[in-house]
């Protein structure tokens, strides 16, 4: 039987309640149909490659297209066109950082048929919108709601929108000046301490006093997008500071992380190979992953992506599974220049004057004048800043601007691999995000392979701005077998939680490839889990990722063991905390109590501690590693003596604690045993339009308050805004892929599958999201057709 009359034969054994719907769509190549899950997980079946990623596009602008053509939107710098003049700004920033180099060279740094893969995608994209052209009664309800059509798309758009994707570390070296600027660079250890040991050195001929708003343009080009009443009524471009976020505080409010592990069956309790990957990211209705499945001749992979992304990121192919997490190579850059005060369109390099390279590109505006945006290069980088008085401007070089830096784009290459040296091989050339990626096949073997554009610093660390005059140059990159690698370690297992990962051999004075990594809390807590289990199973592996135990609580504990006070507050604190677990739930006093205390309290009570006032002063909260080490072993930060230290710390420990139990009493009674955690803490997963709707609607397209367990430094990483305790990131997608049992792998994504608001399929995920529970992400054709609720039949258009 022919494999589509085969196809067919098994279709009609769906359930009876599936729906079934045949659409003519110009373009496909031949028959192809889309089977939906009742969890919301399109399985395209197409019958070649060019087809499976047409289908892709267009699945992903069925289910969320005002979403990818937002972002397409904000990407290439077009939201004015649609939105009014108070986005100018935002457009003119985000120009900046496109890739605007040789597009063969792009290409062809994603693997030989990158461009045919984008471009059958958007063709996919683009025969959706025309299908809904032809169909209005499909527009998406947000298009309807602000009175435009979603726009066409062509494959270099996939590619050159840049600032979507997560690189590091340009905020920290203007942090770190800050702090020299008021104090020295060793107080800003406090703020960010340096692993693997390192101290940072203040490069020659660097003032790092810089201006106060240097950092505007930048964070213009890397936000979301803020839809708001007054910005949609804004009549001329000096609005464009309606839509403009503040950075937070915390640094770590906005970090993203992730975790991810890989068993060998020789730990594992099912004799296979076991692979999870939980990626921690910001929140939002619609989610910012999207599951989906591709099967064609020579191709069956299932899994996550970005949904305005061919491919599939993290996930299995029937051969081998694979997931990611950050590793943190440092890609940008701040280069500090001096003007010609004869002519400041010029700027001084290796002792001559070079003119700045100025595009001047029109920017459609809805409601308004058609404007120019006057773009501003160095040979580094885009211009983010010009200080007339000091007569300096200030570019960025990063990453994102070479080929092959599309974020995530390159999964089209590793997701196809079949063993361990392809899969290498395909992470030779990998850009971004900088990444840990694990892998696991079905011959059991399992590895790590981190990949990402690695610049070379000759001269420097790249942890704080540079002169821009020449003598601070990247000399190349390291390649992508000079970085470190493991394959079928003893221990049966790896894991990789952001922590700094680099092996001890490893020249890491040489190469310097960052210094700033995540807090390893979560690391520590996954690596006892699985190093204390003498076999691990899909259920420890699920149970893990939504792990609520805090360590950096349990190292405070100890700390407060001991210690006793007069004080009414601080003795209830105490007696709170003395037999706490340690573990974060939501309907809890402990958590409240403590994440309080270490937020609003302590931090701020250390670094006054142990810092000048101004040194203090210039930075927001402390590292909570720094602070943990430091009141581990208090001297002499505290004290030159360690009798001295060890009563002082317990000072801080006990009057901060004490004001954080006073505040607990202000903020929910003086009862303590009414308290719990999630009456502070909660998610809410926000809709773009959720400024500019009635309360009904707002209640319908937003997902939440739901009130939330866990922490920043727990593996369930619950990472929030210390401002009102806003869950600002963390895993809204986890998968765990039992590697050779296809069928019985788990995943869930929140809030949905759907970005249509009216799509049961919208909001019906988050529930399982918040107790931990999973849905099976099934593989095999037979399976799927068993859980099938609708099912989707394309045929082409001859």
């Amino acid at each position: 039987m022919p494999a589509s009359q085969a196809r067919d034969a098994q279709s009609a054994k769906l359930p009876s309640s599936a729906s079934t719907e045949t659409l003519a769509i110009p373009g496909l190549q031949q028959k192809a149909e889309i089977l939906v899950d009742r969890w919301g997980v399109p399985h395209i079946f197409a019958a070649s490659q060019r087809d499976a990623f047409f289908m892709q596009g267009f699945n992903a602008a069925r289910d969320r297209l005002f979403q990818i053509d937002l972002w397409r939107r904000r990407g290439l710098g077009q939201l004015s066109e649609v939105f009014g003049p108070a986005y100018l700004a935002q457009d003119k920033a985000t120009r900046l950082f496109l890739y605007r180099g040789d597009m063969r060279r792009e290409w062809a740094s994603y693997g030989k048929d990158s461009e045919q893969v984008a471009q059958a995608f958007v063709e996919g994209i683009n025969a959706y919108i025309d299908y809904v052209g032809q169909h209005p009664d499909k527009l998406p309800y947000e298009f309807r709601q602000l009175g435009y059509s979603p726009a066409k798309w062509q494959a270099e758009d996939v590619v050159r929108i840049r600032s979507h994707g997560l690189t590091r570390n340009l905020l920290s070296e203007v942090a770190r000046a800050k702090v020299a600027c008021a104090a020295d660079l060793k107080s800003d250890e406090v703020r960010f301490g340096l692993t693997p040991k390192w101290t940072a050195q203040m490069p020659e001929g660097l003032d790092p006093c810089l201006p106060k708003d240097l950092l505007k343009v930048f964070t213009l080009a890397t936000q979301g997008v803020k839809i708001t009443k007054e910005s949609l009524s804004a009549s001329n471009a000096d609005d464009g500071r309606l839509v403009r976020l503040a950075l937070a505080a915390n640094p770590e409010e906005t970090t993203e992380g992730s975790n991810n592990w890989v068993v060998a069956p020789s730990k594992s309790a099912t004799g296979r190979a076991i692979m999870a990957n939980d990626p921690h990211r910001a929140y939002s209705a619609p989610s910012l992953r999207y599951i989906a499945h591709l099967h064609a001749p020579g191709m069956d992979v299932i899994g996550a992506g970005e949904p305005a992304l061919p491919g599939i990121s993290i996930g299995h192919n029937g051969t081998i599974a694979f997931g990611l997490t950050i590793f943190n190579i440092d890609q940008e850059d701040l280069y500090v220049y001096e003007l010609n005060p004869a002519n400041p369109n010029e700027y001084k390099y290796q002792g001559g004057w070079e003119p700045f390279r100025v595009l001047h590109e029109p920017v459609r505006v809805k409601n308004g004048v058609p404007s120019v945006a006057d773009l501003m290069f160095t040979r580094h980088g885009p211009v983010i800043y010009v200080d007339k008085e000091k007569n300096r401007a200030y570019a960025v070089r990063s990453g994102w601007l070479e080929p092959g830096m599309s974020p995530y784009f390159g999964s089209i290459d590793y997701m196809r691999a079949r063993d361990f040296a392809g899969f290498k091989r395909s992470m030779l050339n990998w850009g971004a995000p900088t990444e840990n990626q694990v892998y696991a096949d079905v011959k059991g073997n399992i590895g790590w392979v981190p990949g990402g554009l690695a610049p070379k610093r000759p001269n420097w660390d790249g942890l704080l701005p540079v002169p821009g005059d020449g003598r601070y140059e990247w000399a190349g990159f390291w390649r992508g077998d000079q970085l470190p690698s493991t394959y079928n370690p003893k221990q049966g297992w790896f894991a990789s939680a952001n922590q700094m990962n680099l092996p001890d051999d490893y020249p890491y004075q040489e190469r310097k490839l960052g210094f700033e990594w995540t807090n390893n809390s979560r690391f520590t807590r996954i690596s006892e889990v699985l190093a204390g289990l003498p076999k691990v199973s899909l259920q420890d592996s699920m149970k893990l990722q939504n792990d609520d135990l805090a360590i950096p609580a349990r190292r405070l504990g100890a700390l407060l063991k001991p210690l006793s006070s007069e004080d009414a507050n601080t003795r209830a604190a105490l007696a709170l905390l003395a037999n706490w677990d340690d573990v974060e739930r939501s309907d809890a006093a402990q958590p409240a109590l403590y994440e309080v205390w270490l937020s609003r309290h302590l931090g701020k009570a250390f670094k006054y501690a142990v810092l000048s006032k101004a040194a203090a002063d210039a930075m927001g909260a402390p590292d909570t590693a720094v602070l943990l080490d430091t009141l581990e072993h208090p001297a002499p930060a505290f004290g030159a003596t360690e009798n001295e230290a060890r009563a002082r710390r317990d000072q801080v420990l006990l009057s901060s604690l004490g004001e954080a139990y006073a505040e607990m009493a202000k903020l929910q009674g003086s009862d303590a045993a009414q308290w719990q955690w999630g009456k502070l803490h909660h998610n809410l997963m926000e809709h773009p339009l959720a400024g500019v709707v009635d309360d009904a609607t707002r209640a319908k397209l937003n997902v939440g308050p739901l009130p939330k367990h866990g922490g920043a430094y727990s593996p369930n990483q619950s990472t929030y805004r210390v401002s009102d305790f806003r869950q600002t990131n963390g895993p809204s997608f986890r998968v765990v892929v039992d590697v050779g049992r296809w069928d019985n792998s788990w995943a869930v994504n929140s809030p949905g599958q759907s970005g249509d608001p009216d799509s049961p399929h919208y909001r019906d995920l988050a529930g399982k999201w918040l107790k931990g529970e999973y849905f099976p992400l099934l593989y095999s054709r037979a399976a799927i057709v068993r859980e099938t609720e609708r099912r989707i039949v394309v045929t082409p258009v001859r």
